[in-house]
């Protein structure tokens, strides 16, 4: 279960240096030398097998480059990772962590920073790639689900929710949830959605939420009993109606976004959907997918985000987990990480400020038939207070939960 964020606070007071006790991140000779050796315990969703295919390159070259071993521990709830990080703090075990670094964002950072459980300094600026990464131009990478992100936490990859269907066989498409239920009426057992607290199943609840709030703006604060009753009753009532014409009748429902491709591509639904606008391209190049997959958004647009790495206040390769961030960071993983053909999750840096070699890594990635180009995909909208998540989860399930 996800953890309580009652009594948010802002952020934390971090020194403006990023130090704590021998660890200076600008002295970065200092940091890759005691980072040689290192173990990192990388714990990073492991339900994607191009995923795990690229956390697996990234070790190899952070071995060949640094001396450093990482350990991908694969993980399929980061809550749970959470919890571990509380129960070693509970247990006074402030030094040797089992976790070094965790792929991280919303209502997870939220609680981690809330709790004082992260390395308490800034050091995600301070790292060498750090520069390239475009502030300017997303805000979401230094503002995650409302929380500033207060260089907790160094950027990774960015997100937009994007759906898709084979052009083979579909071609009356929705553009809005109101048109979707419209179209699952007409369609019935084509759409489903993964089952929350899975990710992407939580993230169609808040797209659902954001569109038929009687005002948007409610979702950007806190989730006091008044907002959340505002939001609630019309999201509720959306799916009370949708659910009868869900695949298998809502009696069952996929488990991530993994197995709601696989739905479409085994015919059994319709349009699934995606937080990586480039998945749909990247599952063609795999052969997961036919090459008649194209994708397509909602007219008003659709939630985007940012992802990032975190280091925890006890972590035990604290300096090897800083080289793993900053190398995560880098043109070089970031132009491979991008590549539908490998991953297909968008870059979060600023092309414009990489040098010509970087710059032509990018310009020669084929982005794919499927991928959306950024006119195409629409606005991104704000994802919702990190207070909101766990409050529609527990209702969620509460209401329609399944085994």
């Amino acid at each position: 279960m996800r953890l309580a964020l009652s009594g948010l606070v802002a952020g934390l007071a971090l020194p403006a240096v990023a130090m704590s006790g021998e660890l200076d991140v600008r002295d970065w000779p200092s940091v890759l030398e005691k980072a040689r050796g290192q173990t990192v315990y990388f714990h990073a969703w492991g339900g994607g097998e191009r995923i795990n295919a690229y956390i697996d390159w990234a070790g190899k070259e952070l071995s060949r480059r640094h001396g450093i071993t990482l350990k991908h521990v694969k993980v399929s709830d980061t809550a749970n990772v959470v919890s571990q990080i509380i129960a070693e703090k509970a247990a006074g075990k402030q030094t040797g962590g089992s976790v070094d670094l965790v792929w991280i964002n919303g209502e997870n950072f939220a609680s981690l920073k809330e709790k004082g459980l992260l390395l308490p300094m800034s050091w995600a600026p301070d790292l060498p790639n750090y520069r390239f990464a475009d502030i300017a131009g997303k805000p979401t990478l230094t503002t995650d689900f409302t929380v500033p992100t207060d260089g907790l936490e160094s950027p990774w990859g960015m997100a937009q929710l994007s759906f898709y269907y084979d052009s083979a066989i579909t071609s009356d498409l929705p553009r809005s949830a109101t048109e979707l239920l419209d179209w699952a009426k007409t369609h019935p057992g084509r759409f489903a959605y993964p089952k929350p607290p899975d990710f992407l199943g939580s993230t169609f609840l808040k797209q659902v939420a954001l569109e038929l709030a009687p005002d948007p703006s409610l979702l950007a604060k806190p989730a006091t009993d008044e907002r959340y009753k505002q939001v609630a009753d019309k999201l509720f009532a959306y799916l009370d109606a949708l659910h009868p014409y869900l695949w298998r009748k809502a009696k069952a429902f996929p488990d991530n976004v993994s197995s709601l491709k696989n739905l479409l591509a085994d015919g059994e639904t319709e349009i699934a959907f995606t937080f990586n606008p480039s998945d749909a391209s990247a599952a063609i190049a795999n052969q997961e997918l036919p090459d008649t997959v194209r994708s397509f958004s909602f007219e008003m647009g659709t939630i985007g985000n940012s992802h990032f790495v975190a280091i925890p206040f006890n972590a035990n390769a604290r300096e090897g987990a800083l080289v793993l961030a900053d190398f995560l960071l880098s043109p070089e993983a970031q132009a491979r990480k991008q590549d539908p053909a490998i991953w297909g999750d968008p870059t979060v840096l600023d092309l414009d400020s990489l040098d010509e070699a970087d710059k032509a890594r990018f310009d020669g990635l084929d982005l794919g038939v499927a991928t959306l180009k950024p006119d195409e995909i629409g606005p991104s909208l704000p994802e919702p207070h990190a207070s909101w998540m766990e409050r529609l989860e527990k209702d969620w399930t509460t209401r329609y939960g399944v085994q």
